[in-house]
């Protein structure tokens, strides 16, 4: 439409410029009433259409309820259209009405057309309004938005109509100026109206649980919804209770199912890729092949042996080994993970790239601003009016920038949260299924670390991922905008920067293998510290802790090198990033002036382009950071794709066909545990018929357990048929027990039902450790089952088989680590012929020749192959493996040769069976003695619980107390103390941490001279106006610059060189003193904390100590600093500033204490929370076979996402919580912009463009630093909060002095004499007696058995002889030297134990035999031959050097016994003290192992803890303890005559007077 039309159709003139020259500048009316109707209205519309859809779709919408909101809104709207219809009828009545002047012309077009279009869009604003009340949404944000630019387009006419009004005295339009402000308050009213949220009803409940689902779109953006959480977390330290319910889009349950999805098709397809490979690969091979062997035949060995062999001939053989092995370890899908994360994020990914493209552009709006707003400053003939424009548009831009911003940033990190989340999710539910070979690959902790280090990585950089095309934007608009500042010197500049990029790229590269090198000596150190702690007791029976010391000391050593070499690096990178700005503004200004006489430096361009080079170096910085977190990501890349690409276990392994009548059936089936091994279990063929008692015998490593989990699928089949008719029970030899109560341990997923529960707790034994455990069945088990006994978790494992109501069971010896009276009942009532299992079919592993009489069929198992099956009867007949094997354990057999049906009428007492726990401190105490079962049980309450046998029942909230086993995690709340900065200062070094900061002080000092001499230099413009500009003049000028600069750089190299050598001292420092700590504390500690609590100091908190915290002080430092620097500066050019300096200070205070304190809460309850998702997935990866048995994978899956979800509810917040304080910290940014700009207006006559191009472009600067330091010192408090918790474990009450002054002689114990003299020992100082005045004396040489019921205090008496627990009277001597008098490792030193369960540690067979290179080759082969190791170990090949898995894995349960007792064996120490280990020993090593301790320790004095009574029958004496004394302390056969304590356990055990006297 031209001009001239349009002044037709308002009747007034369009536009004339005249109109903005005065000192009052005012606009058109009929610009006033075209152009701005137009605006908001076409916005209207073209939204309209989103909302009117929803009116023809059929909503199940409560339409009878309207809130009171709905209604005002729409009588709002209502009354709106009455005015638009008013004002059509005065302009109607004016032109047709009975009093019309016929002399006087009509009204113009726009007073009829204009009332028409709002009347319709007024209605179309209320079918709107209906259509949000319809799709239940609380507001609308494009409604809020139309009332927002409607109000701002009527301010016009709004102030045209009162000026002129005021000017002439009266009103000329009369209804016209009425009806207008009418509306214009209606339209204020329906805006106020329009950002206030309508909840309705039903999802009231849901609101306050998630404000954000019932958040306006105004409160959304500003994140008003958050200021509750704020407050609370203000007023207190938030709790998890705390927490708000996650919206359903963040949870993982919904995240994991879109991204499973999306994985699946990206996998497969990757996968056929890589199948296409290795077909053309093995094609290339063997082409290969033939050309080699010339037709030789082994053209056909492609599989990776046939190469091998053949190419042992060819020298090149080592190198193609090399290649060989490089080609597995790239083979597997690949380049699948991206994609998958792409498509399943993707509309969020495009949303944050849309707000991060806005705010790029506006970046560069505000410098265009600065520009005019310098001009105008010069210019003192130009209108104020214009000043003021300025200032607001600065303000209007920079508050639009932080809105956008904090979206895109909203966006990011949910993004990335969500994507953690994701591959948490993915790696969990990948463990519960994955193979045995990619199992073996990675241990516990390197999976652990896929979910924790690597999903991190993914998560950090997901954050920032838009940079990658951002930051090349930014670059290539700032370098336009700066050529029309200075032309093509801006090349100059730009070459100096593009220098830069191959230098960082460099620092990258190597920085990369660095930290490569890093997560190598990570995980090696955290493995380290993984076995220390779950074998800590091990560590302190043998007094081994220096060696292990020493050896994570090494590790520790080599990672801070690794250390100090990125930190120097880093502070290379850092040296360069603080010269690039400086001397990019050097290069161009230099060659600006440079160039020719005419190009003078005016303070518009110079200012315009510092504040366009401020602009470019953030993209320049970040983009070589963001690449080089693009490559570590790549290395966790290719370590999650291999893991969830590895392959799954194959569940066709095990048929499930009906149509069989066995129960289960192998045919021909050869099984092996890995792809590449031989087979364990060959040609193996068997039937079982449903409803059979089966048992499996064999020697140790005849295939017994591997036959089990070939039936549960574990295994790799390599050949034959299994088929298993109905579900399964599995009771693993080794019993998992998870951290939850023990009845969830039993039902395992099932419901509860008490008549059938209280059935299976009897037969498996239970009822009586019931008692005994605070709590009943509702008792915490803890991490691994730690408070549990062997014998107990055995029963446990056994009761959850029973009570899942399976139709196989397969039990892998579970009557061993039981006692035989015991077991007796467990097979009498449970497995055997008349148990509860009765017409199950059972398959039983067992050592336990007794039974064998029972069962319907005998599988016997030799060298993993089936040598017979058949009756106990015809198997004895027929002289074959079986008779054998019975042969070997006859006289195992006459003592226990009582049948069990006729041991029923033993009454079960829990007595006798030891509670012998996997951590020395604990013991079970008994029901009758009023004080709790074990230390842990009070350890935080304080109070004991006494239980009589009168009162069982018990007030409810006691009980509770006691069923805690594991406390929570202590968490640090409120403000960290600043006595922890000083602690890590001291850590780093007084003098260190002054220079620092001087040096820092000094650097910025020259950061500012540098500006201010640019300021003074572009007055030079003004100066010599006229004249030709001087050469001297122009060098000195770029010397100063150009040097000013160069020394920032200098000074920030030398500060950063300088924290970094401090941090790194820190970091040693702080970890030997945790480590230092750790193995010094009391048992009890270990006891009641769990391992992953533990680790997580070692992991997490020293990580942030190494990596985190340094960065942080440095960022902080000079965020402070740069903040400082910026107000003195804009103080300097306009000291007005000073006075608003202090309310923005106030606001900016307050804002940053709320923010932090919720802040650090949240993380801290981050950090809680993680902790769980790690130690559920620890334990599941461990307990995965029984998991998998039992089918309760999505159970597990489910739990895990619980978990995960726990996690989240506190990850979300903290990071709303961060946009929270930015969005209102811009704002004080964007008003310190603001008045700087207005105080530039307002005192311009008296400044200098110079300064105030300085003051602006520092102000526009100010806002990023300002969110900075509040961010940096959030973190920084964050992080700090690491030291505090390494200290806290770094502090914790010590054991006894490991040496003392008192050393015992060399020989000492010569005697081997012991000496008990009213020995009294409780466990902690609150807790009743464990041990009550124990007297007695043991001469050299005697074997002492010690037997007792449970919680008799038999192992107390074994942990005061280690002073594993200290006495509380009395006082023990050996050989006449009291023992509390010596150090720690003299007295340890100088016994030995034989303990209840192997512990070894991953190393060398050498190393685990002696980990202090004490002894020679020769002594250990001789030890080794003793404990009937030597024909094992000779046949490895790498001999003493043989490398032991984790936890001794690799070798069997048999085998590590007897390293054990290898060690013992090496001590030669004159006491042994045998704590009997014999839970998972079948009889035979049991016998070796009883013969040479008869043979090996006659010299010495042995206390023996005895299980089974026949062990100790040829003992000198036996001990028995009841309650905490000792009752009977005799011979054998005399005790047996008292008929007293020792007489009825005997008579228990079948041990009669007879066979007493036959040994």
């Amino acid at each position: 439409m031209s001009a001239a039309a349009l002044e037709e159709y308002c009747g007034s003139t369009f536009w004339n410029a005249s109109y903005l020259d005065s000192e009052t500048p005012d606009l058109p009316v009929c610009l006033e009433q075209t152009v701005l109707v137009w605006i908001p209205l076409s916005f209207l519309w073209l939204c309209a259409p989103l909302h009117l859809v929803g009116l023809c779709k059929r909503t199940n919408v409560n339409l009878k309820y309207l809130s009171k909101l709905y209604i005002c809104k729409q009588l709002v709207t209502g009354l709106l259209l009455l005015a638009a219809v008013a004002a059509l009828a005065v302009t109607l009545g004016e032109d047709f009405g009975p009093g019309k002047d016929p002399n006087t012309a009509n009204n113009a077009g726009v007073y009829y057309a204009n009332p028409v279009v709002y009347i319709v869009s007024w209605i179309v604003i209320m079918l709107c309004q209906e259509a949000v009340r319809r799709r239940r949404a609380v507001d609308s944000s494009t409604l809020f938005l139309f009332w927002l630019l409607q109000i701002f387009c009527h301010v016009f006419p709004f102030q045209t109509l009162l000026r002129a009004a005021l000017k002439q005295g009266e009103v000329m339009d009369v209804p016209r100026f009425c009806l207008f402000y009418i509306t214009f308050a209606l339209e204020v009213c329906a805006f106020i109206l329009s950002a206030i949220a309508d909840v309705p009803p039903e999802a009231l409940e849901r609101v306050k649980r998630n404000p954000e689902e019932g958040a306006a779109f105004l409160s959304r953006i500003t994140f008003n919804w958050f200021n509750s959480m704020v407050i609370t977390g203000y007023k207190r330290p938030l709790v998890q209770k705390d927490m708000w319910d996650l919206n359903e889009a963040d949870s993982t349950p919904y995240i994991n199912r879109e991204f499973q999805s999306n994985m699946m098709i990206e996998l497969t397809a990757a996968q056929v890729t890589q199948h296409q490979r290795r077909q053309k690969k093995s094609d290339q091979l063997r082409d290969i092949d033939e050309t080699l062997q010339n037709g030789n035949g082994l053209g056909n060995s492609v599989s990776q042996n046939g190469l091998m062999m053949e190419e042992k001939g060819t020298p090149k053989n080592t190198e193609k080994k090399k290649e060989k092995n490089k080609e597995d370890k790239e083979d597997y899908p690949n380049s699948w993970l991206i994609p998958t994360i792409y498509k399943t994020f993707k509309r969020v990914l495009f949303e944050s790239a849309f707000f991060k493209l806005l705010q790029d552009v506006l970046a560069f709006v505000s410098p265009q601003i600065l520009k005019l707003m310098i001009d105008f400053t010069q210019n003192t003939s130009r209108p104020v009016w214009e000043g003021y424009l300025y200032a607001l548009l600065l303000l209007f831009v920079a508050v639009l920038q932080s809105l956008f911003l904090q979206q895109y940033f909203q966006r990011c990190f949910v993004l990335g949260m969500k994507v953690r989340t994701a591959i948490t999710a993915a790696v969990y539910k990948k463990a519960l299924v994955v193979s045995n070979d990619v199992r073996k690959e990675s241990t516990v902790g390197e999976t652990v670390n896929l979910m924790s280090a690597d999903a991190q990585r993914f998560n950090d950089v997901i954050n920032f991922i838009h940079l990658l095309w951002s930051c090349p934007l930014q670059i290539a608009l700032a370098i336009v905008f700066l050529w029309f500042e200075l032309g093509p010197s801006v090349l100059a500049g730009l070459a100096v920067m593009v220098l830069m990029v191959p230098i960082n790229g460099l620092l990258a590269t190597k920085a990369r293998k660095i930290q490569i090198d890093n997560m190598k000596y990570k995980d090696k150190r955290l493995k380290i510290m993984n076995e220390i702690i779950s074998g800590v007791k091990i560590l302190k029976l043998f007094a081994w802790e220096p060696s292990f010391q020493n050896q994570v000391e090494e590790i520790r050593e080599q990672e801070l090198k690794v250390l100090k070499k990125f930190a120097y690096l880093s502070s290379v990178s850092t040296f360069i990033m603080s010269c690039a700005p400086a001397l990019v503004s050097l290069a161009t200004f230099a060659t600006f002036v440079g160039v020719s006489s005419d190009n003078v430096l005016t303070a518009a361009k110079a200012f315009t382009s510092i504040s366009l080079f401020n602009i470019l170096r953030f993209p320049l910085a970040m983009l070589p950071m963001l690449i080089a977190a693009i490559v570590q990501t790549s290395v966790s890349k290719k370590r999650l794709e291999k893991f969830l690409g590895g392959e799954d276990l194959d569940l066709d392994t095990v048929q499930h066909d009906p149509s069989f009548n066995t129960a289960i059936t192998i045919s021909d089936g050869s099984f092996a545990w890995e792809r590449d091994a031989a087979p364990l279990l060959k040609n193996v063929s068997l039937e079982i018929k449903p409803g059979k008692l089966v048992a499996v015998v064999g020697a140790v490593g005849s295939g017994k357990s591997s036959l089990i989990s070939a039936l549960l699928g574990e295994m790799l089949k390599k050949k034959g048929f299994v088929n298993i008719q109905g579900s399964l029970a599995y009771v693993p030899q080794q019993a998992w027990i998870q951290n939850a109560t023990l009845r969830d341990n039993i039902l395992f997923g099932s419901a509860y039902e008490e008549g059938q529960f209280q059935q299976i707790i009897k037969a498996c034994a239970l009822g009586p450790d019931l008692e005994l455990l605070a709590g009943g069945d509702l008792a915490e088990i803890g991490e691994k089952g730690i408070n549990l006994s062997g014998g107990q978790k055995q029963r446990v494992s056994l009761a959850r088989a029973t009570y899942s109501k399976a139709d196989i069971y397969l039990l892998d010896d579970p009557l061993s680590a039981v006692d035989a009276h015991v077991g007796k009942h467990l097979f009498d009532k449970v497995i055997g012929p008349n148990g509860l299992l009765q017409d199950k079919t059972r398959v039983l592993v067992t050592h336990a020749v007794s039974f064998l009489p029972f069962v319907d069929e005998i599988i016997v198992l030799k060298d993993g192959n089936v040598s017979e099956v058949g009756s106990y009867n015809s198997l004895r007949a027929s002289k074959g493996a079986f008779s054998e094997f019975l042969d070997t354990y006859a006289k195992e057999q006459s003592n226990q040769d009582q049948s069990p049906q006729g041991g029923n009428d033993v009454e079960l007492i829990p007595d006798v069976e030891d509670i012998q726990m996997d951590s020395p401190l604990e013991d079970a105490i008994s029901v009758t003695l009023k004080r709790e079962n074990s230390i842990r049980r009070s350890q935080r309450g304080g109070s004991v619980r006494l239980r009589s046998t009168s009162s069982l029942k018990e007030p409810k909230d006691e009980l509770n107390k006691g069923q805690r086993l594991i406390e929570k995690e202590a968490m640090e709340s409120g403000q960290v103390k600043l006595s922890v900065f000083l602690q890590y200062m001291r850590a780093m070094g007084w003098g260190y941490t002054f220079l620092v900061i001087v040096i820092y002080f000094i650097q910025n000092v020259a950061f500012i001279g540098q500006n201010l001499w640019l300021s003074d230099w572009t007055n030079d413009a003004i100066d010599y106006a006229n004249m030709t500009y001087p050469n001297w003049k122009r060098d000195t000028r770029i010397g100063v610059f150009g040097a000013l600069g160069v020394a920032q750089g200098i000074f920030v190299f030398v500060a950063t060189l300088l924290l970094a050598n401090a941090s790194v001292s820190a970091s040693r420092i702080l970890h030997s003193r945790l480590l230092n700590n750790m193995l010094r504390v009391p048992m009890l500690f270990y006891d009641t904390t769990p391992t992953g609590r533990i680790l997580n100091r070692f992991a997490k908190d020293i990580f942030t100590v190494d990596e985190a915290i340094p960065q942080s002080v440095r960022s902080w430092i000079l965020c402070f600093l740069g903040v400082l620097g910026t107000i003195f500066v804009i103080c300097l050019a306009t000291p007005l500033f000073t006075i608003i300096i202090v309310p923005l200070a106030v606001i900016y205070y307050f804002v940053q204490r709320f923010y932090v304190a919720t802040s650090r809460q949240l993380r801290r309850l981050d950090s809680v929370s993680r902790s769980p998702i790690y130690s559920h997935f620890g334990e599941t990866v461990s307990g995965l076979s029984v998991i998998r048995a039992y089918g309760h994978q999505d159970r597990f899956l489910t739990h895990n996402e619980k978990t995960i979800d726990e996690n989240l509810m506190s990850v979300y917040p903290w990071i709303v919580s961060n946009r929270w304080v930015a969005i209102r910290l811009e704002l004080v940014g964007n008003l310190v912009v603001f008045f700087s700009a207005l105080l530039a207006v307002i005192s311009r006559d008296s400044l200098d463009s110079g300064l105030v191009g300085l003051s602006i472009s520092y102000a526009l600067n100010v806002t990023q630093t300002l969110n900075w330091l509040v961010r940096m010192t959030s973190e920084l408090e964050t992080n700090i909060v690491a030291v505090e918790r390494v200290s806290e474990y770094a502090e914790i009450e010590n054991e006894a002095q490991w040496i003392t002054d008192t050393r015992p002689p060399e020989k000492w114990p010569e005697e081997g004499k012991l000496q008990f003299d009213n020995y009294k020992v409780r466990y902690r100082p609150e807790l009743d007696l464990v041990l009550h005045g124990v007297t007695c004396s043991i001469d050299s040489n005697e074997k002492i058995g010690i037997v007792g019921r449970t919680g008799a205090g038999k192992s107390s008496l074994t942990n005061c002889l280690f002073r594993i627990i200290e006495a509380a009277e009395g006082r023990i001597l050996i050989d006449g030297v009291d023992i509390s008098s010596l150090g720690l490792h003299d007295l340890r030193g100088r016994l030995t134990i034989i303990p209840q369960d192997p512990v070894l540690f991953s190393g060398t067979l050498r190393m685990n035999l002696d980990p202090f290179d004490k002894f020679t080759d020769e002594e250990l082969w001789k030890v080794l031959e003793l404990s009937h190791l030597k024909d094992f170990v000779s046949g490895l090949q790498e001999g003493l050097q043989y490398e032991v898995a984790e936890g001794g894995e690799n070798l069997s349960v048999g085998q590590r016994q007897l390293l054990c007792l290898g060690r013992a064996l090496l001590r030669k120490s004159r006491i042994l003290i045998l704590d009997e280990a014999t839970a998972a020993v079948d009889l035979e090593t049991d016998d070796l192992i009883q013969n040479t301790i008869r043979k090996e320790f006659s010299h010495c004095t042995v206390l023996t803890i005895a299980h089974r009574l026949h062990t100790i029958m040829d003992n000198s004496r036996v001990m028995v303890l009841d309650a905490g004394k000792i009752v009977e302390f005799d011979t054998p056969t005399n005790l047996l005559n008292k008929q007293g304590h020792f007489y009825s356990m005997a008579k228990n055990a079948g041990i009669t007077q007879t066979e007493t006297t036959v040994l």
